[in-house]
């Protein structure tokens, strides 16, 4: 008899769109926890010198006295991390248009705990790094891995109703986007005026594609990289870039669903018109047919949608996976982790992410719902929200990306910032799913959860 993980069975039927993110993030969750292990294994080995040689080696793209160069470790964190930017900003603009976030009376609970979950570690942060020079990662708390967060729910099996992953993925999805913007207005140390001003010319070119109705994925494509470039040269956060280039990209399909039967069954019938060969083969005509049938089914999406099934792969299976294995490196002297994790970033980190992302995603909600400003998911309770709040503080691959941005060149802090960083997420991934687990309350039959 075949066995299956908990959610390779959801996925032996036609799945959603939904269904097809969860499974791509539970993914990535699982690839993540792999290729962090290899990194601090490689990291605490005879290895480590090698390991660090390789991701210090400088790739560089030379035309006549132009020069661009970099080492991997950056190429991956501006160049890499863009497209997992840019699969981000497809995410959020789904969620806003047709998604989770696309009702304001579902979307209201999500976005005022995502808003909770941001501030309120922020300013744990901050309180504990008031007048320091390590001030500057205030950003890194606020963070929510949503990879490895809906990996933790998605093994929690029918434990957790599906209304309750639905507010987890918009919560992060949210603060995905407060991630976004914190980067590219507090993370900026100069702009260049004349690169952004290129970045912006190219935006607009792309927006002026998808006005004219431009389905193609080219065009974007390569107008995408000069705003990367553009970007990239004017000083914000070059994996900006990706989620602008996201707002462009259309979301409407070529053709209407009535088109598509239409022309389906024209080709269908036509299709059907040619006798069947003795052999089998096809009718040239044919051929021709089933391509035309095969084009027609790519347009009845939209650009937007199939890029974000197409990036799911390449992204949970190459990107991040490099951005773990670049970044979660630590060289570990572990008589130092004490006084490691006892600094005011390490304690402004862990608190921020445990405790600061249950008071501002829980509290938040409690009040919230007490208020009748929202109401609970479907079939929850807040005992169910309280765990879902502490897998909120899974900080992981955001929380590290800003740490590399708040202490750039400075290597003490970022060893300071990661150590607690996974401290953090393994004690918030641990302590939600044993709530949810063994301890969450389910919701009241007559009280839907209130």
């Amino acid at each position: 008899m075949k066995l299956y993980a908990p959610w390779e069975k959801t996925f032996q039927k036609v799945a959603t769109p939904l269904e097809h993110f969860i499974h791509a993030q539970t993914t990535t969750g699982i690839i993540l926890v792999f290729m962090t292990i290899v990194a601090l294994i490689l990291a605490n080995t005879p290895l480590y010198e090698f390991y660090k040689d390789v991701f210090h080696l400088k790739i560089s793209f030379n035309v006549s006295d132009w020069k661009l160069s970099h080492t991997i470790h950056h190429w991956i964190n501006d160049g890499l991390m863009a497209i997992f930017f840019f699969l981000i900003g497809l995410e959020i603009k789904r969620n806003i248009l047709v998604g989770e976030l696309s009702n304001v009376r579902v979307a209201i609970l999500p976005i005022l705990a995502a808003l909770g979950g941001m501030i309120v570690p922020a300013l744990i942060y901050i309180y504990i790094n008031s007048g320091l020079p390590s001030q500057n990662g205030w950003g890194i708390p606020m963070a929510t891995d949503i990879a490895f967060a809906i990996s933790a729910l998605v093994l929690l099996n029918k434990r957790v109703s599906p209304s309750l992953v639905t507010f987890l993925i918009a919560l992060a999805i949210v603060d995905d986007l407060g991630a976004v913007v914190v980067i590219a207005v507090f993370y900026t140390d100069q702009i260049h005026l004349l690169p952004l001003v290129l970045a912006g010319i190219s935006f607009l070119i792309m927006v002026i594609f998808n006005r004219f109705g431009i389905h193609a994925i080219l065009p974007y494509f390569l107008v995408g990289m000069f705003l990367w470039f553009f970007m990239l040269e004017s000083g914000v956060h070059a994996t900006i870039a990706g989620v602008i280039a996201a707002m462009a990209i259309p979301s409407k399909p070529k053709y209407t669903p009535d088109d598509f039967t239409h022309h389906m069954e024209n080709n269908l019938n036509e299709y059907d018109n040619y006798p069947v060969a003795t052999d089998y083969s096809l009718h040239e005509k044919q051929k021709a047919l089933l391509i035309n049938m095969s084009e027609k089914i790519d347009s009845i999406q939209s650009p937007s949608a199939r890029l974000e099934q197409v990036l799911h792969l390449p992204v949970s299976l190459l990107v991040i996976p490099l951005f773990a294995l670049a970044n979660a490196g630590i060289s570990i002297n572990f008589a130092e982790v004490d006084e490691a994790l006892l600094q005011p970033i390490s304690l402004g980190i862990i608190l921020g992410l445990v405790f600061g992302k249950v008071l501002g995603i829980a509290g938040v909600s409690y009040i919230a719902t007490k208020l009748g400003i929202a109401q609970l998911p479907d079939n929850s309770s807040m005992s169910q929200v309280f765990g879902v709040s502490l897998l909120g503080g899974i900080g992981f691959t955001m929380s590290i990306f800003v740490a590399e941005l708040a202490f750039y060149g400075n290597a003490s802090y970022i060893f300071q910032a990661k150590i607690a960083i996974l401290t953090a997420s393994l004690l918030a991934g641990l302590g939600g799913f044993l709530w949810l687990r063994f301890i969450a309350q389910k919701p009241h039959p007559d009280r839907n959860g209130n």
